[in-house]
Formats: structure tokens, sequence, C-alpha cells
């Protein structure tokens, strides 16, 4: 593969399992890090997000009661 070029699924797991099995495992590790901290990172977007939103009254409260009679208004 030269450089800059993108490898396709099937060759990046070709090379993981050219890898030893430690650094296979490392490398698990690795990306299961880099998920955790991906989906951290959006859940911390969305809660701002929806924060915001509460902010600029976009949001109401209420009970499920109370989001049946609006839905049948």
């Amino acid at each position: 593969m030269a450089d800059g070029a993108t490898a396709t699924f099937d060759e990046v797991l070709d090379t993981v399992e050219s890898l030893p099995p430690d650094d296979q495992l490392l490398l698990v590790d690795i990306i299961r890090r880099r998920l955790t901290d991906y989906r951290r990172r959006r859940l911390v977007a969305e809660v701002a997000e929806a924060e915001a939103a509460y902010e600029r009254g976009e949001v109401r409260r209420g009970s499920i009661d109370d989001l049946m009679r609006e839905l049948d208004a």
C-alpha cells in the first residue's frame, strides 16, 4: 500500500492478523479505549445540546398523561 492510499477493511484485517498475538491484543485494547473516548465525547456534546435547548425554552416537561393529551389535541 502506497503512502496516502486507503486500506480496505480486508487489508487491515490481514495486516492485523500478521501481527504477533500480544500486539493484536494491544491493538484491540487501543481501539476499545478510543471508541469509549469517542462515545464519551459524543454523549457530552449531546448533553450540552440538550441543556442549550432547555435554556432556549425548546424543551417542555410533563408527564406521560400530559404528552398523551397534547398528542390527542
